[in-house]
């Protein structure tokens, strides 16, 4: 299945380090290939985007299957093809569920934000997940959820960054915070949804235009009970600017594992 509106996914080349002691390593045959043969090898045979490991040419024939994260991390990670996805408290579209390894994961990627590794990674689980999108009739939108503090959560810009290259979307800073609000780690969904009430407003209202308004798809990292992504929502429902949901790469689940019940 080729890319959403016309645009090719991004080819991932190992490092170049990786190329180079390709020259250097000992090899167990008696008559080694020509050095500049086993360097075009790397180069053509893909990588994991997550664990970084050759791709066995059994993982798939489509191409776009180079870049998800091979069939050992998709297990690990519990991740679900093509992506969750539910219509409350808005709709909504997620790799997985935020528990054990893929949990882990995001939260080294937050620490490890600067660097062609974490965003290899996040490349690589978005291009699986893209499969699992509606076909809107014109690109959504783009519009990353941005945090209150000085030195906020990196993920949203740079997933709004993947997607932009993936599906040949356009994003734009239409929110702003309003207000600080508490730490929402330990607040129940009625707290949470209070903290973030009136927390976002809109920098620019929509644009006076006739026809279908374009929708908007909010992005973040993590959807737990909606209370932020339904805030910011509100706030850029209220400039003109239709939204379609919201995409992120994991939701948390509910006590006793029920994704529906759950709800960031």
């Amino acid at each position: 299945m080729g890319p959403r509106w016309g645009i090719l996914p991004p080819v991932r080349l190992p490092p170049a380090a990786a190329v180079l002691v390709a020259f250097h390593l000992p090899s167990p045959q008696l008559s080694p290939p020509d050095p500049i043969q086993r360097a075009l090898n790397l180069i053509s045979r893909p990588c994991c985007p997550l664990c970084r490991r050759a791709r066995a040419s059994t993982d798939g024939s489509r191409s776009e299957q180079h870049h998800w994260p091979c069939a050992p991390c998709q297990e690990r990670l519990d991740l679900r093809f093509p992506c969750l996805h539910e219509s409350a408290p808005l709709p909504w579209w997620a790799v997985g569920s935020y528990e054990g390894p893929l949990r882990q994961l995001l939260l080294s990627l937050r620490k490890h934000a600067d660097g062609a590794t974490s965003r290899d990674a996040i490349a690589g689980l978005l291009q699986q997940m893209s499969l699992g999108l509606p076909l809107w009739k014109q690109p959504p939108l783009l519009v990353a959820i941005p945090s209150w503090k000085r030195r906020g959560n990196p993920l949203p810009a740079m997933i709004c960054d993947e997607l932009q290259r993936l599906l040949g979307c356009r994003s734009r800073a239409l929110l702003e915070r309003s207000r600080p609000t508490l730490g929402q780690h330990h607040l129940g969904r009625a707290l949470r949804l209070a903290n973030q009430a009136g927390a976002f407003r809109c920098s620019q209202a929509r644009p006076v235009q006739s026809g279908p308004r374009q929708p908007v798809l909010l992005i973040d990292d993590i959807l737990t009970t909606g209370a932020t992504a339904c805030a910011a929502a509100a706030a850029l429902e209220e400039s003109g600017w239709r939204v379609a949901g919201l995409l992120c790469l994991a939701r948390t689940p509910a006590l006793g594992g029920d994704l529906r019940s759950a709800g960031r």
